[in-house]
């Protein structure tokens, strides 16, 4: 019984051993600092963990013109999302080849890490906008923050020296690739489905995972506890309309609930497809792709994160997609049910949208017993209650 390989072949966690990390700390503080945004910060940690395997650092200019063109590494491998670090020009020419940097988080001021500068070159942000979110508009919030970059990026490979404040923040739901892995071997499981959220999970998200759990060994809950939108629900709220999911709705020998500490892109199919590679390294072997994955607005059609899946080569990607179409509540079925099994009309079915749903909950009105569990509905206007106060 053996898990899916990490993409690549094997993990590559960048974190410094515990014993090291003071010394090198101390000597990062020595060196020129690079100030991080908060999605380089989380990109920092992801590879830090190891969840973005075989990534060794920020991209150089070969690989992330490769990546925004063909989804590929420029050494062939599948890879749908540049991960980069964008300096001004005046930093950037501050920084000589094969120098070191601090890499600091702005908000925080932590040094996070280090950097040997590899390479230095501009970029056409609407070209990498065009190509990676669909899109120039900068109403999206992946291609806004592409717009509010500086015009250099630093390429060149990283030494991890902390992962933020997740791991005391999350204690044992904080879990890095190789530590799943060895879960869900002890469990003995080979097939495991991976359950991408950044929502409190309703009655449809407990129907797709359900499904999945009747064709799989074991289901991975996964939800992400980066930065997300204003409008998002914050992740110790998620954290508990979850834990009381499974206490009371899921067999929990058969799920393991983890976070993970990436920032949104909002990037639709591509971000589906980095959603699978990094679940492919946390052991996972299928990735539950359902309505909208990974979207924003209306700027991807509803099925456009699976469709994408079908353009790859199927020995690009060790994990494989499960696709599930829209589902909801059906009064005349008289339970949940998808578009391929429900032979009603929409006025049959109970469609509340994730903002019509926040709509409701700020308003104070509970969304019916059909749509949400009755217990997750409690937390979510408790929250909204004082938030409102």
């Amino acid at each position: 019984m053996t898990l899916v390989p990490p993409h690549g072949g094997q993990l590559k966690p960048l974190l410094v051993e515990e014993e090291a990390r003071a010394e090198e700390k101390a000597r990062a503080s020595s060196l020129p600092k690079i100030f991080l945004s908060s999605r380089e910060t989380s990109d920092l940690i992801m590879m830090a963990m190891g969840a973005f395997s075989p990534l060794s650092g920020f991209m150089n200019h070969d690989d992330y013109q490769r990546v925004v063109k063909e989804m590929r590494l420029s050494n062939g491998l599948l890879w749908p999302i540049p991960i980069t670090l964008a300096v001004t020009q005046e930093e950037a020419d501050r920084l000589p080849l094969n120098s070191e940097a601090a890499l600091v988080d702005r908000e925080t001021q932590e040094i996070m890490g280090l950097l040997r500068v590899e390479d230095k070159f501009t970029y056409d942000k609407r070209r990498e906008a065009r190509l990676v979110f669909r899109s120039e508009d900068e109403a999206h919030p992946g291609v806004a923050k592409i717009y509010a970059q500086p015009e250099v990026y630093l390429g060149g490979q990283v030494k991890a020296l902390s992962e933020g404040p997740y791991p005391q923040l999350y204690g044992s739901y904080y879990a890095r690739p190789a530590e799943t892995r060895q879960i869900f071997a002890e469990k003995g499981w080979r097939t495991v489905a991976a359950f991408q959220t950044r929502n409190p999970m309703h009655r449809s998200h407990e129907y797709c995972t359900k499904i999945a759990l009747e064709v799989s060994d074991g289901l991975f809950i996964h939800p992400l506890v980066g930065k997300l939108k204003a409008d998002d629900i914050p992740a110790e709220v998620r954290m508990k309309c979850y834990e009381v999911l499974l206490d009371k709705y899921y067999p929990r020998d058969r799920v393991v609930l983890k976070v993970y500490p990436m920032e949104m892109r909002y990037g639709g199919p591509r971000e589906a497809v980095l959603h699978a590679i990094f679940r492919q390294n946390f052991g996972c072997s299928h990735l539950i792709i359902g309505r909208d994955h990974a979207g924003v607005g209306n700027y991807y059609g509803p099925f456009d994160a699976q469709k994408i899946f079908d353009e790859i080569d199927e020995n690009d990607l060790q994990i494989k997609p499960l696709k599930i179409d829209w589902t909801f509540w059906c009064y005349k079925c008289d339970g949940m049910a998808s578009l391929k099994t429900c032979p009603h009309t929409n006025e049959d079915r109970v469609l509340i949208s994730g903002t019509k749903l926040r709509e409701m909950l700020a308003r104070g009105e509970k969304p019916p017993k059909e749509f949400s569990r009755p217990e997750v509905v409690e937390i979510l206007l408790d929250y909204y209650r004082h938030k409102s106060k």
